[in-house]
């Protein structure tokens, strides 16, 4: 029987794991999904109409990653630190993945997605769609790799704390 006597660490850890696969997986979900209705590569067309009407920065990614995946990061980061072995290192590496992905998330996929919500059907506009779509996938490894590594950080938490 699995001990569930978790400390604050282990919880923070747990909700970090769960927090990264849902948003790795809406992640692919939009890329696959919901971003073709705002964009159309083979025609190279934007429609930040259609961007505006499914708002997902809002209506979503605010709820899943921005706010809760960044503070997780932040608290996994200070408490990985304070772990050791194998434990601290798959943590760190989770978490410093996970930071990336959040600097790319504010410094480049929010401003420019807030940008082209308001550009019109134009071919500059359909290139920085484009580019936006391509660079997207660096964000769906960086979160992967986060995902995974968190996942064997959780392997090694469960090790440590016994059966």
């Amino acid at each position: 029987m699995m001990n569930l006597k978790l400390s604050a660490s282990g919880i923070l850890l747990w909700l970090f794991v769960l927090n990264l696969g849902i948003a790795f997986g809406a992640g692919l979900y939009e890329h696959r999904i919901v971003l073709p209705r705002w964009f159309d590569a083979t025609g190279m067309h934007w429609s930040a109409e259609g961007a505006r009407q499914d708002d997902v920065g809002l209506r979503f990614w605010a709820f899943v990653s921005t706010g809760p995946l960044t503070l997780f990061t932040l608290a996994s980061l200070f408490f990985a630190t304070q772990a050791t072995g194998p434990l601290r290192f798959w943590w760190l590496a989770a978490a410093v993945a996970a930071l990336a992905d959040r600097v790319l998330t504010f410094s480049y996929f929010i401003p420019t997605m807030v940008r082209l919500m308001g550009a019109p059907d134009s071919p500059a506009s359909a290139e920085t769609a484009l580019r936006w779509s391509q660079w997207n996938h660096l964000r769906h490894t960086l979160l992967a790799a986060a995902w995974f590594a968190s996942l064997q950080a959780l392997s090694w938490l469960r090790l440590r704390s016994g059966p």
